[in-house]
């Protein structure tokens, strides 16, 4: 529900009130009604700017900035996050940055809705912590937006005090809602000193910063510098020479592993981290306002990649992980005491003994995964089994099952809505636990779940016995045969592929596997599909586990971009999307089009 608010013309300013400034709310995806500003200068604009403030601000501090924005033709959006500004909540605290980054996609999809402007004539800028937080929406969503300006980004904010992080993560772990005092004034952010001033004196700003929050910005902006090749948006990159509050060199470094084609960088010497409110404002804006411009006015379509596969960064990783380490290496010499440690000792924990016997990325691993209750052999192999069930991937799994089983209802629901019988059909499903635990609570509905083992069908039908789910049946089949998936009966409006695509490199048995659903889906019906964009472990998986083929376990990561993109390909349009806090999985829907969209 939207509410909108009474408009406030601004006198303050001569360009600011020749557009007219509201206010209004927006709800989050958990339901709470986040505050933001509007600025426009028309009653219709079709392009966009979305500005996101620093930590410990909000949306009014946009208004001189504002002002200087040469775009007459496009509205100008500004948010409060949740726990900064006019917007609840505890200042300075969120859940997570996750959360926040979840909260940019609720932002910009309600402002495509409510105001009538394609995400694709869309800009962000953003600033600082906000600044983190739309590179990370940039990365984990894969948007179609015009172009990113990053201002002065809190990669790596300047704590001062040695070891303060692992005291941070003991504060967290003792206090679960603890709080800390920023010790940023206005004059370390500024050398405008009526600006500093204006700072220290603004009752909506909150010097508080939540421990959680700080640790998560450093946790986040660890995994966007090592993986910012997956960002291919344009991107403009502004540092602060005088900066006494973050970084500058992971800044450059995560400019640099960009594979943006449309990728630039300016540095501000003289100035500090506000750099939209110090002495080189003016040279900043203008930059920003030269970069908006080319990016509406110039053809800066992002590159295919479909062959990806083939080329890339991606897959230059999945090559090195491919390729034998040294005999010298240190690291190699590591993985084989781990090897040693895992048959050995490791054996005492049932699912490890399981992931050696099937291959870990099974579907009876995977079912034991879900069922998260640590087994085996004397105490310490219960010890050894919970340790290995809360590895962050096994815990990224657990938060998939259940978005996955949040997108299901959310397909279910609208189709139900619609009239319609809703056939399910899951082309992967091994013995899909997460399908019949929610089979039983679908009306209207039937399921088939089909895979190519064996085993993993019948386990699904002994659970289905213990659930006692009726409306669901169980076939063996090829998940990559495009004819088999096509011609299938009767003819499904929802489909899902859950951790299969990500087991294998190529795209070409993807591209097969998704044409044949595309054929399978009916018009207006929906599409479940999975992803890993990232993995902490991803060499530790390679160099030591097995897949279920007996051989090592290694994954080449698909961008969420590439992954949409093929999806894409198959006659789906993407509506909505689940991550997980690490980053680590998502679960997207998509809908085919009516025949009337396709053509209209």
């Amino acid at each position: 529900m939207v509410r909108r608010m009474k408009s406030i013309t601004c006198d303050s300013h001569s360009s600011v009130a020749a557009m007219e400034s509201a206010s209004h709310t927006f709800q989050t995806r958990d339901g709470l009604e986040l505050f933001y500003r509007s600025w426009r200068s028309h009653a219709y604009c079709n392009k966009a700017i979305v500005l996101l403030h620093r930590g410990h601000e909000h949306a009014d501090r946009w208004d001189a900035i504002v002002e200087k924005l040469q775009l007459p033709d496009a509205a100008i959006f500004a948010w409060d996050a949740r726990g900064h500004g006019r917007s609840p909540g505890d200042r300075g605290w969120a859940p997570s940055v996750g959360t926040l980054v979840q909260d940019l996609d609720a932002f910009v999809h309600h402002l495509a809705e409510t105001h009538d402007i394609p995400i694709e004539n869309m800009v962000v800028v953003a600033h600082s912590v906000g600044a983190v937080i739309a590179a990370g929406w940039v990365h984990d969503f894969a948007p179609h937006i015009r172009a990113l300006v990053l201002a002065t980004p809190a990669f790596r904010v300047k704590l001062y005090l040695p070891g303060a992080i692992p005291a941070l993560r003991l504060l967290n772990k003792i206090k679960r809602r603890s709080f800390i005092r920023s010790y940023v004034g206005g004059r370390l952010l500024t050398k405008d000193r009526v600006a500093a001033e204006k700072y220290d004196r603004d009752p909506l700003v909150s010097r508080k910063i939540a421990v959680n929050v700080l640790l998560d910005l450093f946790d986040t902006s660890t995994r966007l510098l090592a993986d910012a090749g997956a960002i291919h948006t344009p991107v403009l990159l502004l540092t602060a020479g005088k900066d006494a509050v973050v970084q500058e060199k992971p800044q450059i470094t995560f400019w640099k592993r960009l594979s943006s084609r449309r990728k630039e960088f300016l540095a501000l010497e003289g100035a500090r981290h506000a750099i939209f409110h110090d002495v080189e404002q003016d040279i900043a804006v203008a930059k920003i306002n030269d970069f908006i411009h080319r990016a509406f006015q110039e053809d800066w379509r992002l590159p295919s990649l479909q062959n990806a596969d083939q080329t890339g960064f991606t897959r230059r990783e999945y090559e090195k992980l491919s390729a034998p380490l040294p005999p010298w290496s240190t690291r190699r010499w590591f993985y084989a005491a781990q090897i040693v440690a895992l048959k050995t000792v490791g054996r005492l924990s049932t699912g490890i003994r399981l992931g050696w016997r099937t291959g870990f990325d099974s579907g009876p691993s995977l079912d034991y995964v879900y069922r998260n209750c640590p087994q085996g052999i004397s105490p310490l192999g219960r010890w050894i089994d919970h340790i290995y069930l809360n590895t962050a991937g096994w815990r990224g799994i657990r938060v998939r099952k259940k978005h996955l089983q949040q997108l299901l209802r959310m397909a279910h629901a609208t189709l139900h809505a619609e009239s319609k019988a809703v056939q399910i059909v899951d082309i992967a499903s091994g013995p899909g636990r997460y399908l019949l635990e929610t089979l039983a609570e679908l009306p209207n509905s039937h399921a088939l779940l089909r895979d190519c083992n064996a085993r993993g069908l019948e386990e699904g039908r002994q659970l289905a016995r213990e659930l006692g789910v009726r409306n669901a049946r169980f076939e063996i089949g090829d998940a990559f045969d495009r004819i088999a998936l096509s011609r299938m009966q009767p003819q499904a409006n929802l489909a899902i592929v859950s951790g299969l695509y990500e087991l294998f490199p190529s795209n070409d048995k993807v591209t097969n596997s998704l044409a044949g659903l595309g054929e399978l889906v009916e018009e207006g019906g929906f599409l479940i599909y999975t992803n890993q964009p990232w993995h902490p472990q991803v060499e530790f998986i390679a160099r030591i586990l097995c897949n279920r083929e007996g051989k090592p376990w290694v994954m080449r990561r698909r961008t969420q971009v590439e992954m949409d993109e093929l999806v894409a390909e198959a006659g789906f349009t993407k509506t909505g999307m689940l991550i997980d806090d690490s980053g680590i999985f998502t679960v997207s829907i998509a809908r085919k089009a009516q025949r009337s969209e396709r053509t209209s």
